[in-house]
């Protein structure tokens, strides 16, 4: 049984700066956005850290940078049902460290809405 909860995070995974994506994930993605596979590889996709196809990024609040699907206003993915394969995998265990670090934060901080980030001039 999975003891965390995506919907209470604030997409700590989506802000990792590789989230290399698969063939088959941009075939997917195609059929989700009704494009070519080669529209979708070049306009979501870039070549990056040794890796043919890295999802693009976009400027965050919280993280500085975070995938280019994600809603940072919602904090909720926008294309969950064709998401890649490495997004489905996550984190691969009952346990996710990220929400369990986002609990132990939220209890010290006393607020349950605290969200720490990576950037170190926004202390609150």
């Amino acid at each position: 049984m999975a003891k965390y909860d995506c919907l209470k995070c604030p997409g700590y995974c989506c802000s990792y700066p590789v989230i290399a994506i698969t063939d088959r994930d941009v075939v997917r993605l195609a059929k989700h956005f009704g494009l070519s596979p080669a529209v979708v590889q070049t306009k979501f996709t870039k070549k990056t850290h040794g890796h043919d196809k890295v999802l693009r990024r976009k400027e965050d609040p919280h993280f500085g940078r975070i995938c280019r699907f994600f809603d940072t206003t919602e904090r909720r993915c926008t294309v969950y049902e064709a998401r890649p394969g490495i997004c489905r995998q996550f984190p691969g265990e009952n346990r996710c460290g990220y929400y369990d670090f986002l609990q132990f934060e939220r209890e010290h901080q006393k607020d349950p809405e605290y969200v720490a980030t990576t950037d170190s001039g926004s202390f609150r």
